[in-house]
């Protein structure tokens, strides 16, 4: 079977963003006041052959693990979908 992961890879709350305060900084002036914050992160998509789901989020759990995150810094969520 085929699935696709969708992978959001954000800073921990509590470090400080450089990039995203660049970027609010930037939409304040053009006149976005209303944003309060930005956070930019990573979004990583994968395709995934695997025998069922369970064994797509292991294979999932290990990638970020291994190489896509770094667990000092980021944190990460994702949702697997059946590729059609």
């Amino acid at each position: 079977m085929k699935f696709l992961a969708d992978i959001d890879i954000m800073p921990l709350p509590e470090l400080l963003d450089p990039q995203g305060k660049s970027v609010k900084e930037a939409l304040h002036s053009m006149g976005l006041d209303s944003i309060a914050e930005v956070r930019i992160g990573k979004h990583i998509q994968l395709e995934i052959e695997a025998a069922n789901e369970n064994m797509a989020s292991e294979t999932i759990e290990k990638a970020c693990a291994k190489l896509l995150m770094n667990p000092i810094t980021e944190n990460y969520r994702y949702v697997i979908r059946l590729r059609e």
